[in-house]
């Protein structure tokens, strides 16, 4: 089953310029890791520091297995030099059938 991984990110405003090279620098190892079926990156209209990435992924485990690498040396990204706070990460594995 697919899931979505949202993540949330407030951009530090003097590290706005940055951001675009190394938000694009990190999700090129993420969309070659095993299991991705795809990111998009979405900018609220109204706070260009407010970037919500929305990444599917083939089956938890596999998220599971790219979270980790990313906690290691060799998988560490950049993002903390673009952002003001903490991201936020929110997983969704559940679909709820709609009548019509």
């Amino acid at each position: 089953m697919t899931i979505l991984v949202l993540l949330e990110l407030h951009l530090d405003p003097a590290q706005r310029d940055a951001a675009p090279d190394i938000i694009d620098e990190t999700l090129v190892a993420t969309r070659a890791w095993p299991g991705n079926e795809g990111i998009e990156v979405h900018v609220d209209d109204d706070d260009p520091c407010h970037v919500m990435v929305v990444e599917r992924w083939a089956t938890t485990a596999d998220h599971a297995a790219y979270a980790q690498w990313r906690t290691t040396p060799d998988g560490a990204s950049r993002l903390r030099e673009i952002v003001a706070a903490a991201p936020v990460k929110t997983i969704w594995s559940t679909t709820i059938p709609l009548r019509d």
